[in-house]
């Protein structure tokens, strides 16, 4: 079975450049080489539409809560009206708003920013945050994960090295600090950085100059820093854990995502979001939600924040049918028995919407309607778009959204044939 992979702007425009290449370096094109070129240009194009089709999500989903006539709303609606990038952070929660208002003023500057908040919260989302509003943004943004690499080569990983530094060796090798100069680097789990590490980071602050490994030369270096934790630093400095001075020095603008339980009002968002990003990743139609399913994910206390409520959704997406249902949770936090009888008394008080319900109808009335085509075209997607005088590759764009492909149809039709 062939999987669809979803775009991204960066494989697009790498596979734009493939195409001009080939047309500029090709003195001449025979009939193979032009059906080539036309097949690399539907493809680029379908993934256009894609990728405009999930801005125009984004962009509507932030629009729905700025437009609500409420204290926040309007808070929000002023930092879009600033043009402020929020990059796909959605809800209007108070303790947000107040984060990215901190944010939308040092986004400016230069300052180190800290961003503290449980694992699975958004902290690195909010550090491309930071750089999309930042003078910086058309610069390189390089993220770090400090408890990931072995303090023996994270001096290596932060500076670079030299030729023949140490084993294996053969090349000199620039660091993250010289690849991230003049953007942003991200340095995420900074807690877990070994104090002789926060020795070196805390000189490179101060100076803005390294040293690549096995080398004496200074090199100028000037990203700006943003780093993340999920510790307590304040506790760790008091502790002795963390440098005081480093502390300091990366806490200048420090601010506190709140976890997604006390920041209710982004669930919904988030679930319809990662409903329609499953979808398309899964190459199947977007999964309908049972009330008592919605029920749960709108309760649930997220220990894993934003990360755990993404893989719920992936996984009853992958595992359900046309509607999830409590079965398809992870058996470690599905309800037991008499919990789902409480959920069946209590949801028709938190049923879904009508926006929500008006969907999941026009979805189903969607897919059943153009099964039903393709069953009368045997498949033939030319033929039915010019049925419904639709363009070609927007009614590609609508079977992939549905999970649909029109070659499983040709298959039914031949079968049947067979059979007769």
């Amino acid at each position: 079975m062939k999987f669809y992979t979803s775009p991204s702007f960066s494989r697009t425009l790498e596979r734009l450049e493939i195409v001009r290449s080939s047309l500029r370096w090709t003195p001449q094109l025979n009939r193979a080489g032009i059906q080539k070129i036309l097949r690399q240009t539907n493809e680029l194009r379908q993934d256009i539409l894609l990728l405009s089709g999930e801005e125009r999500y984004k962009q509507k989903l932030c629009e729905r809560i700025s437009q609500q006539n409420t204290p926040t709303g309007q808070r929000r609606q002023a930092l879009s009206d600033r043009s402020f990038v929020f990059e796909g952070v959605f809800g209007d929660n108070p303790k947000l708003l107040e984060v990215l208002e901190t944010l939308e003023k040092a986004a400016g500057t230069d300052l180190p920013v800290l961003v503290e908040g449980e694992s699975g919260t958004g902290k690195e989302l909010l550090a491309k945050v930071i750089h999309a509003n930042s003078n910086r943004s058309e610069k390189p943004f390089i993220s770090v994960n400090c408890g990931a690499i072995i303090s023996t080569l994270l001096e290596s990983e932060l500076f670079g090295h030299a030729k023949g530094a140490f084993t294996g060796a053969d090349k000199a090798r620039k660091g993250k600090f010289e690849a991230a100069d003049s953007g942003t680097i991200f340095l995420d789990e900074i807690g877990e950085l070994p104090p002789e590490s926060q020795v070196k980071l805390l000189r490179v602050l101060q100076s803005g100059e390294i040293q690549r490994v096995g080398s004496d030369e200074v090199i100028c270096v000037g990203p700006r820093v943003v780093a993340a934790t999920n510790r307590n630093l304040y506790e760790m400095m008091l502790e002795g854990r963390f440098r005081e001075d480093l502390y300091y020095r990366l806490s200048v603008i420090s601010v506190t995502l709140p976890p997604l339980r006390e920041r209710r009002d982004e669930i919904p968002l988030l679930i319809d979001y990662f409903c329609a990003e499953a979808s398309k990743e899964l190459n199947r139609s977007k999964v309908n939600l049972s009330p008592r399913l919605r029920h749960f994910l709108m309760s649930y206390a997220y220990r894993g924040n934003i990360r755990e409520l993404r893989n719920i959704i992936y996984r009853i997406s992958c595992l359900s049918d046309d509607v999830a249902d409590l079965k398809h949770l992870p058996e470690t936090i599905r309800p037991t028995s008499a919990s789902t009888e409480e959920t069946k008394t209590t949801v028709s008080e938190t049923s879904l919407t009508l926006d929500e319900v008006r969907k999941a109808a026009s979805d189903a009335a969607e897919k059943a309607f153009l099964e039903e085509r393709l069953i009368e075209t045997k498949g033939n997607v030319t033929a039915l778009s010019k049925r419904l005088n639709m363009n070609r590759s927007y009614l590609q764009t609508l079977l992939k959204k549905q999970g649909m492909r029109a070659k499983d149809f040709k298959i039914r039709t031949h079968e049947k044939k067979k059979r007769a």
